[in-house]
């Protein structure tokens, strides 16, 4: 039996524009002729795979059906949430559809993941298919690549078979609590799950029977149409709103890990998606898009919904003029040398793989002291990203109006 991917596509994307009314799901934005979605489709296609089940809601069934014929998809389910009810009640009820047998072996992908050496990870999981059972669960763990505080972490212990059992999970730590479970081989908790269909209704049975109760009913009562299935909203609405980390990882006993050293993220910040970039940069790069500046000179490498990716090369003894924008934040990743960075009534000197965040309307310069260029990678996040939206107090090159 192959194993049917179930991508869970109801994110909003809030994280990502904290104060903007038109946020963006993180999964439809492109990114260049891309989204992530787009990557995720394309995971499902390796031959290990059957026909993909997408569970999202109303509001976003045109862009998913507009992706699945961009990326040639013409067999596949999608299951409608008809309210945000977190994850546990939307894993549960796109388990539930009649398409799926009772032992089929289900892969939960989440829509804004970035993974890179598929091979690798389909490998893993068709390795672990046999040992699913009708009430283990396994999760994703990639190796860390730095003590992040944005990522949850896990830790494990062999057990019989040669199994990762894990014993102990880890909610986002603050930085230094995070080296100390690196340095225990704790992995990043994915938030990608491998299990049967009969191992989720038989945890939701025993931990969690109000949500299995409600969300049975809501497929039971759901409309079939154009091969989505509209859950019943008077059900599923009484299903208690809960992740299924909470719901059940956090209960069930039989939980494994499949451990991963793959490149591998979320997008789940700015700081995140500059690092794609500055690992992409030459797929972005064009000479009618690099600008010359009497401090250095800076090159637009992307320009998306309400966004705008730059790289600034600061050369030795630049210094940039000391500005605010009434419409733009901007997030800043170093990327090489050691910037002197005015934010406001402070000043900071930063190093490559800080993240600096500029608020609207802070006041902000960069200088280089150094004898070597700084770079820095620039997201301009707003609804204004031309260079007009500039409003200089002092500058060394005459620019002050």
């Amino acid at each position: 039996m192959k194993i049917r991917p179930v991508i869970l596509c109801g994110g909003a994307g809030t994280r990502l524009w904290p104060n903007s009314k038109n946020h963006q799901a993180k999964q439809f934005i492109d990114f260049g002729n891309w989204t992530l979605l787009d990557k995720t489709l394309e995971r499902t296609k390796a031959s290990i795979y059957d026909v993909p089940i997408i569970s999202t809601n109303k509001k976003y069934l045109k862009q998913v059906k507009q992706h699945l014929k961009k990326n040639k998809i013409k067999k596949y389910k999608i299951v409608l949430e008809p309210a945000k009810r977190n994850t546990a009640p939307a894993i549960l009820s796109t388990a539930l559809i009649k398409d799926i047998p009772h032992d089929q072996p289900l892969m939960f992908f989440t829509a804004d993941h970035l993974i890179e050496k598929m091979s690798v990870f389909n490998k893993a999981i068709n390795k672990n298919k046999s040992n699913l059972t009708d009430q283990n669960i396994f999760i994703f763990g990639i190796k860390p690549t730095s003590p992040s505080s944005e990522y949850g972490y896990f830790v494990t212990k062999k057990i019989k078979g040669n199994i990762n059992k894990v014993t102990k999970f880890i909610e986002k730590p603050k930085e230094a609590k995070a080296k100390q479970v690196i340095k225990q081989k704790g992995y990043w908790n994915s938030g990608m799950f491998f299990l049967r269909k009969d191992s989720i209704i038989n945890n939701f049975k025993k931990h969690q029977p109000i949500i299995y109760k409600n969300c049975v009913n809501s497929v039971k009562k759901a409309k079939l149409k154009d091969n989505t299935y509209y859950l019943n909203k008077v059900s599923f609405i009484k299903a208690t709103a809960k992740s299924f980390d909470y719901a059940i990882l956090e209960k069930t006993k039989q939980i494994n890990a499949v451990k991963l050293d793959i490149p591998w993220s979320d997008l789940g910040s700015w700081k995140e998606i500059l690092k794609m970039y500055e690992k992409n940069k030459n797929k972005y790069i064009k000479k009618k898009n690099v600008f010359f500046r009497p401090w250095g000179r800076y090159t637009n490498l992307f320009e998306g919904k309400n966004f705008l990716i730059k790289e600034l090369f600061v050369k030795p003894k630049g210094i940039l003029s000391l500005q605010k924008h009434h419409h733009r934040a901007e997030h800043w990743l170093v990327t090489q040398g050691n910037p002197k960075i005015k934010l406001n009534k402070e000043s900071f000197v930063k190093k490559p793989n800080d993240h600096i965040f500029i608020p609207l309307e802070a006041i902000h310069r960069i200088q280089n002291p150094g004898q070597k260029p700084v770079k820095i990678f620039e997201a301009q996040v707003g609804s204004i990203l031309k260079e007009t939206d500039i409003v200089r107090f002092e500058d060394l090159y005459g620019r002050v109006k």
